[in-house]
């Protein structure tokens, strides 16, 4: 299935039915009073999020979605039907915005979340609502008020609460097709990852979390080259990243010198996030070269080193991710104040 992260749709919502005028016209009363009913609501546009759901695909061949008008009313007060709203189901974690003003509209990120996105139109009122007591007999009624009438974006942010960042080819497929049931595809060469990928890791009975394989960053990421800018969006949800180094490279620091910067360029509040390291492909190194290796410090990141193929060091990332998991969710503490005392009174 092709993976499509944006979309633009045209949402039209129906007009109100109008209302009409009407007397009665019974056997006995030849000139009875206005009996003219209301005009039906169109129907609105809603938008409804649904977990089984993970591309914005199907909005590619069709980009308009118009509800039907609500029905006229008719004599005897009836009041005409109102019109069915059109659901539209959209993956979890999409971002609505208002194309005219860029305005983020909705943000829907749990299962059967709604947003309206555009109203009905109210039913016009019957010459039976305008009947006072000094005029007994209105020749008058309202038409239906039209509907909404809009264009919106849909920007879909994978939901995941472990995100992996690294370079092309560090090992972030591997890595998830062996920590989860994902199967993305492996490959020995750059940019074998082209969509963002998702798995679910258990850890123990009942805990579980999901993880996203971010396709490759490189330098300049955030300014589009590469892939970087069309999935670093996929990293805003996370709770916790973990940044993928290859043990083969040369140049560890730099490269998590890289990611850093690239992630902080695009979003600031992104390298504030619990993060930890992982060091990949240790199976290749000689007992020397992952000495060396072992002796570099990454500031107060904690560091894991694991071969995915020779299944090195699995459980206790796993584990890690999951503890991670866990501080991410803790509740902030707010900063200890010292109480102001009070004039006149002991603090």
């Amino acid at each position: 299935m092709k993976f499509v992260d944006i979309a633009h749709i045209h949402v039209k919502a129906g007009g109100g039915g109008d209302g009409v005028v009407n007397f009665r016209r019974e056997k006995y009363v030849p000139k009875g009073g206005p009996d003219g009913g209301n005009g039906g609501k169109g129907g609105s546009v809603i938008l409804r999020a649904n977990r089984h759901l993970a591309t914005l695909l199907d909005f590619q061949y069709k980009r308009s979605y118009q509800a039907q008008r609500g029905d006229n009313g008719a004599g005897s007060r009836r009041t005409g039907r109102s019109s069915d709203d059109v659901i539209v189901e959209i993956p979890e974690g999409t971002i609505i915005r208002d194309v005219s003003t860029g305005e983020q509209i909705a943000d829907l990120v749990t299962h059967d979340q709604e947003f309206v996105a555009v109203r009905g139109g109210r039913g016009g009122r019957g010459n039976s609502e305008f009947a006072t007591s000094t005029d007994q007999a209105p020749r008058h009624c309202e038409p239906g008020e039209p509907g909404e009438e809009r264009d919106i974006e849909l920007e879909l942010k994978l939901l995941a609460d472990v995100g992996l960042v690294g370079l092309p080819n560090a090992g972030k497929s591997t890595l998830i097709s062996v920590i989860s049931a994902a199967r993305p595809k492996i490959a020995d060469y750059p940019f074998t990852t082209l969509v963002p990928n998702l798995g679910i890791v258990r850890v123990d009975e009942g805990k579980s979390f999901v993880v996203a394989d971010i396709p490759g960053l490189i330098e300049g990421a955030h300014l589009g080259k590469g892939l970087g800018l069309q999935f670093l969006r996929h990293i805003e949800r996370t709770k916790v990243l973990v940044f993928l180094l290859e043990a083969t490279r040369g140049t560890l620091k730099e490269d998590l010198a890289v990611l850093t910067h690239e992630l902080q360029s695009y979003d600031k509040a992104l390298p504030k996030k619990t993060s930890l390291i992982v060091i990949s492909k240790i199976d290749v190194l000689s007992p020397a070269e992952l000495a060396t290796i072992r002796r570099l410090k990454f500031g107060r990141l904690p560091v894991y080193y694991v071969s995915a193929v020779a299944g090195i060091g699995i459980p206790d990332i796993v584990q890690a991710m999951g503890k991670a998991l866990v501080t991410a969710n803790r509740p902030k503490r707010r900063p200890h104040q010292t109480p102001v005392p009070v004039k006149g009174k002991k603090a």
